[in-house]
């Protein structure tokens, strides 16, 4: 498929402007097989949100910050919103992350009256990690100029910079691809449509908005595994970044959003319906001591 160079999402950061990209790259290789397993006598958790509470409380404020903005860069067309206007949780353990058609803090956009509102979460300043299994149960949402991710970022990246900080991202869908998921990494020379990477496609035809996956990455020294519902469909190491630096070995913080249109999605259309939500059942990172 054709590939559109700098794209990503692009909010507002209390340490940084946050520039990112990614990619829509191969489909699922052959060989998938089972993700290693991340429980054992080794392995201890770092970071666990279950986002048990309340019916419209906010998310945990002592792991999550909520970012606010919208994204020139990109081209999308949300504004995300503060406290729990966009992201809450539902009583019955899960965030739901929503997008609706609205703006009725007349918020402003690149492109002016915002049309969208949408919500975006990061751990910057709460949880950082190297290495371990990254993993988040969720069901994404659907429909034309739809883009949920969930992916991380490099926690240097206030100092160094986009691309040089590094991105992994974990999960990313576009609404037009409804059965396809996609993984990649983002380096200094590897970043935007250059991006490495590879997608899942579930098989029979199903959609990932009809029913819970789990995603998933193992990541070790040199190395990145990516996993849909513990079958692994790709691994990458530094040879696959063509003699380029691999940045993956330092922390990084953990992000999910919930994009409206841009470079790489497009814009919704009239098929699509509103609103539309991302629901996390959890987030579980856990390292091998």
């Amino acid at each position: 498929m054709t590939v559109h160079t700098s794209w990503r999402r692009r909010a507002a950061l209390s340490t940084a402007a946050l520039a990112c990209c990614a990619t829509a790259l191969a489909g699922l290789p052959a060989g998938a097989s089972a993700a290693p397993s991340p429980t054992g006598s080794a392995a201890a958790a770092t970071f666990t949100d279950d986002f048990n509470g309340p019916a419209g409380s906010a998310v945990d404020g002592g792991k999550w910050q909520v970012e606010t903005g919208d994204n020139v860069n990109n081209h999308e067309r949300q504004y995300y919103t503060s406290g729990n206007k966009n992201a809450a949780l539902d009583g019955q353990g899960n965030l739901v992350i929503t997008a609706r058609k609205e703006n009725p803090g007349n918020y402003q956009c690149w492109y002016g009256h915002c049309e969208y509102t949408s919500a975006r979460l990061n751990t910057s300043g709460k949880f950082t990690q190297t290495y371990g299994h990254v993993e988040a149960r969720m069901k994404i949402p659907r429909g034309q100029g739809i883009w949920p991710a969930f992916w991380m970022l490099g926690a240097d990246i206030g100092s160094v910079g986009w691309p040089q900080s590094g991105e992994i991202d974990v999960m990313e869908n576009v609404g037009f691809e409804p059965g396809t998921v996609h993984g990649t990494l983002h380096g200094p020379g590897y970043s935007g449509s250059g991006g490495v990477g590879a997608g899942y496609t579930l098989p029979g035809g199903e959609a990932f908005a009809d029913k819970f996956h789990t995603f998933a990455v193992d990541w070790s020294p040199n190395k990145v595994t990516w996993s849909v519902d513990g079958h692994v469909y790709q691994t990458r190491t530094p040879a696959d970044v063509s003699g380029k630096q691999w940045v993956f070995d330092k922390p990084f913080f953990l992000i999910l959003n919930l994009a409206v249109g841009g470079y790489w999605p497009g814009d919704p259309d009239g098929s699509t319906s509103f609103p539309q939500q991302l629901v996390v059942d959890y987030v579980h990172v856990t390292t091998n001591n």
